[in-house]
């Protein structure tokens, strides 16, 4: 085995591992969606709706079209074998992978009532009609539970007592989400929704987090502490700690990657030992912002030279490249950045704006105009439109190809 990647390669072996390169089946179906998600270990959830909610994307870059009621049965119906938890963020994870994360909903109830007057500790009352109305008549969404004495007022973006409350028990693993309903969380007592075979297993701490890093480094393909760390959101030194561990047993291989830098010294690198080495990567797709191959920018920075922030939370005026972008990956690079809009009224999918990046191959334009005639009939839409011409350098090349 080697001790050092290209960078090219780098971005190949990342790729390859989250499921890019590979031929796509003609149809696709759960046996094709539970395969991507056991790929991927958890798909990461996200409300906006201005094209497409986030936890449908990373299925149709790398899939193609298909069926999302398909998804729906695995992730938000009642009885799916998916629930949620706070894995990267909010997403949907296997119900037989809950013990993994027990040790960080241990470590929330200590943070939130270490101290007797902070709010979960204040609202005994609250809480306690809580878990009596989840027993009786669970699972419910926060808004079948609450009454007219609950006011959304205060900090949490305005949630009421009931909703706080709720999450917190949520983080806390007392409750379990049951599906969803018009995309609302139904909550219920955790025995309500976990069979005892999952709640019975208990995994110690060292040992949730070494098979933490073991899958994101599956998932990764190759990765520096950080990136393995961040896919599970786990800190530093028992990242380390469980890094060393794999690297012992010969699971995770250290090299360098040309460039890789931190304070001007190459930066320690680890190679999953059965991680695809792939010769070229044949893909175009447009990711979701929460996609795993850019959701931590620091490695999308470093791997692709691609700095990306999503501008949903900066004020219309300071915008630079959208509302929604999404970014466009062609083969082994990110070329682009599309924001998109699915206008469901007028029964088109609107181009808001269209840039390249630096270096972005002379095909980019006939690479897009199929994805983004593909990317409309998955979404049920009848035609593409380019909303503005002047938004992006990209934008009118676009609309005058899809004219």
């Amino acid at each position: 085995m080697f001790e050092k990647v290209s960078p090219a390669l780098a971005r190949r072996i990342a790729l390859g591992a989250q499921g890019f390169g590979r031929p796509r089946p003609a149809v696709v179906g759960t046996r094709q969606l539970n395969g991507l998600i056991d790929r991927l270990n958890l798909l990461q959830i996200d409300s906006v709706n201005v094209f497409e909610r986030s936890h449908y994307l990373p299925a149709f870059a790398r899939l193609g079209a298909y069926d999302k009621t398909l998804l729906d049965r695995l992730t938000v119906e009642a009885k799916a074998p998916h629930t949620e938890y706070w894995a990267h963020e909010a997403a949907f994870v296997r119900r037989e992978d809950w013990p993994l994360f027990r040790w960080r909903m241990e470590a929330q109830l200590q943070h939130y009532t270490a101290d007797a007057d902070a709010w979960f500790p204040s609202n005994r009352t609250t809480v306690d009609w809580l878990r009596a109305e989840l027993a009786a008549n669970g699972p419910l969404t926060a808004g079948e539970i609450e009454h007219d004495a609950n006011h959304r007022t205060g900090p949490w973006w305005g949630w009421s007592d009931v909703k706080r409350a709720l999450e917190f028990l949520f983080i806390f693993g007392e409750v379990a989400i049951a599906g969803r309903t018009r995309f609302q969380r139904r909550y219920a007592l955790v025995h309500d929704v976990l069979p005892a075979t999952v709640l019975d297993t208990r995994v110690e701490t060292p040992d949730a987090v070494r098979e933490l890093i073991r899958r994101s480094a599956v998932a990764h393909g190759i990765g520096t502490a950080a990136d393995l760390g961040d896919y599970y959101r786990i800190r530093r030194a028992p990242a380390l700690a469980a890094i060393r561990e794999l690297e012992d047993a010969g699971e995770l291989l250290p090299v360098t990657v040309d460039g890789w830098e931190r304070g001007g010294r190459p930066e320690a690198v680890w190679l999953h030992k059965d991680a695809r080495l792939p010769r070229r990567i044949d893909a175009v797709a447009l990711l979701s912002p929460f996609d795993p191959v850019v959701w931590f920018r620091e490695r999308a920075l470093r791997m692709f030279d691609f700095h990306y922030r999503i501008e949903i939370y900066t004020p219309a005026e300071k915008r630079v490249f959208g509302y929604y972008t999404l970014p466009l990956l062609v083969d082994d690079r990110i070329v682009g950045r599309v924001d998109l809009k699915s206008d469901r009224q007028a029964g088109i999918l609107r181009v808001q704006s269209a840039w390249s990046e630096p270096g972005a191959p002379a095909d980019t334009i006939e690479r897009l105009r199929p994805l983004l005639h593909e990317t409309a009939a998955w979404q049920g839409l009848g035609g593409v439109e380019v909303a503005a011409p002047h938004r992006g350098d990209l934008a009118p090349q676009l609309a005058a190809a899809l004219r």
